[in-house]
Order: structure tokens, then C-alpha cells, then sequence
């Protein structure tokens, strides 16, 4: 019971510091935004360890933090292999394929109607597809190493980065188009000095989405054939194991690797839109 009066003591210690710091007369500036959700995760952290420590939780049932921190250490050869596996060659080569193949089309498509109107409803149409679908498909046209799960990814992520860069092309008003058609602009000319820029934060939000969604298909695709590699392949092994310690050592460096990612996104999108009124 002393732990889980600990962890009460912790908690209330936690809630206090964040609520002297978000309305404090530094609310506004950049440390106070980051330490904010930081002594709020490290809180939920300490909380964790203290009542699996305090009630005695079996670790096959929720491992602490404690034993999870050690599992990163001692597995760090493992795990890099698995990350470097997974992330970096499924989840980014199918988010680049991904993109560039949605940025394409979205292009193609915005000179005809005729393809906008036949190419959204088959993109709605790959956006439904379950992943636990494609996967096993994917997987026994290009084998179970790193491009069947890129394939995938690029599956999932090409429809939402299609539709808002669509939409993105579309957003300049008539009178904008009229004046660069009284500037003699051409197509091109208008595209790269008018509608691309103000696509950007239309792009840059289906890039953001994409983020999540090629770090799930990566992983996911990796629990339908994978060889002896992988955060999938681990995930699913470590279960059967009943290592839960290196299942959530597999979903820390998830986590972790997704927020970079999306944050990565986010830094670039408001260096290249720095104009837009939601970067203000």
C-alpha cells in the first residue's frame, strides 16, 4: 500500500507542476510547451511502475517500465535490426512510392475530370480494403521480405495523399486563375507559381496522416510473412513467448519512431508554409 500511496503522492506532485507551468506568465514560450507533456508522461511512468510494483502484477500480464527500459538495453542489436527492418526499408520506401505515385496521379488528375471522377471512387475503393486483405497477397506476389510490406504501405497511404492534393489543386479561386491568365501563365507556369503553393498545406496534411498509417501497414504486413526480422515478426513471436517485456519494447520504439516522423512532417510543412494563417 506505501507504493500505491507513492504513486497517489506522485500524481498529485505531477498535476501540480503542470498546472503552476501551463498558467504561469511563461505559458506561451517553447520550454514550458515541452516540459508540459513531458513531467506528464514521466508521471504516467513512475504511476505505472509503482502499482505493478505495488499490487505485484504478473509481467505476463503488464511488465513495468522498469523491465521494459532493461529489455531496450540489454536487446539493442535486436531491436535496431528489427527498426531498421521494419521503418526504414517497408514503412519509408512505401511511404516515398506512396507519395510520389499520389502526387503524380493528383497531377494527371487535375488537367481531366474525366480521370478525377474515375480515379477517386477507385481510390475510396483501395482506402476500404482491409489490410489483413492485402497483405498475404502482396506478400505472395513479392516474397516476405521488406518490398511486400513497402507494397503495402504505398497501398495505404496513396489515398489520402491523392485526395487532399486534389483538393489542394482546386483550392485557388477563379479570380487568382484569371490572373495569371492575364499574365499570359500557361498551365505549368500556374501550377508551380500558384496552385502548388497553395496546395501545400493540403499536401502536407495527407502527408501527415500517411505517417501513422505506413508505420501500422508495415508492421501489420509483417505478421502474414516476414523473414526472421522485423518489429512484426517480433511482436508476434515475443507474444507466443510470452515475452511481453519485448512486445512493448517493440511498441515504445513504434511510438517513438511515429511521433519523429509526424514531427519531422510538421517542421518541414511550416518551414514551406510559413505564409498560411494556421502557421501564424
Amino acid at each position: 500500500m506505501s507504493l500505491v500511496f507513492a504513486a497517489l503522492v506522485v500524481w498529485a506532485a505531477g498535476w501540480w507542476i503542470n498546472v503552476r507551468l501551463a498558467n504561469g506568465p511563461s505559458a506561451d514560450s517553447t520550454v514550458v510547451k515541452i516540459l508540459v507533456p513531458a513531467i506528464f508522461g514521466l508521471t504516467v511512468v513512475v504511476i505505472w511502475e509503482l502499482l505493478v510494483q505495488g499490487f505485484e502484477v504478473n509481467p505476463v500480464i503488464l511488465p513495468a517500465p522498469s523491465a521494459i527500459l532493461e529489455r531496450l538495453l540489454v536487446e539493442g542489436p535486436r531491436l535496431w535490426a528489427d527498426f531498421h527492418q521494419t521503418i526504414i526499408k517497408g514503412a519509408m520506401s512505401g511511404y516515398v512510392i506512396g507519395g510520389l505515385a499520389a502526387f503524380c496521379v493528383a497531377v494527371l488528375a487535375d488537367r481531366s475530370d474525366f480521370l478525377t471522377r474515375g480515379i477517386l471512387p477507385v481510390g475510396s475503393f483501395m482506402a476500404a480494403l482491409p489490410i489483413v486483405g492485402t497483405a498475404p497477397i502482396f506478400v505472395k506476389w513479392l516474397g516476405s521480405d521488406w518490398e511486400s510490406k513497402a507494397a503495402v504501405v504505398a497501398v495505404m497511404v496513396f489515398f489520402p495523399i491523392l485526395v487532399n492534393t486534389v483538393a489542394g489543386l482546386r483550392d485557388t479561386t477563379v479570380m487568382q486563375r484569371d490572373l495569371m491568365r492575364t499574365y499570359g501563365a500557361g498551365y505549368w507556369p500556374t501550377l508551380f507559381k500558384l496552385r502548388l503553393p497553395a496546395a501545400m498545406p493540403f499536401v502536407f496534411n495527407g502527408l501527415k496522416i500517411a505517417t501513422t498509417l505506413a508505420l501500422i501497414g508495415a508492421i501489420v504486413a509483417e505478421f502474414f510473412g516476414s523473414p526472421t526480422v522485423g518489429m512484426g515478426f517480433r511482436i508476434s513471436t515475443s507474444f507466443g513467448q510470452l515475452a511481453l517485456d519485448m512486445v512493448w519494447a517493440e511498441i515504445v520504439i513504434a511510438a517513438l519512431a511515429g511521433s519523429t516522423f509526424y514531427g519531422v512532417m510538421t517542421l518541414i510543412e511550416k518551414r514551406m508554409t510559413f505564409w498560411h494563417p494556421s502557421q501564424r
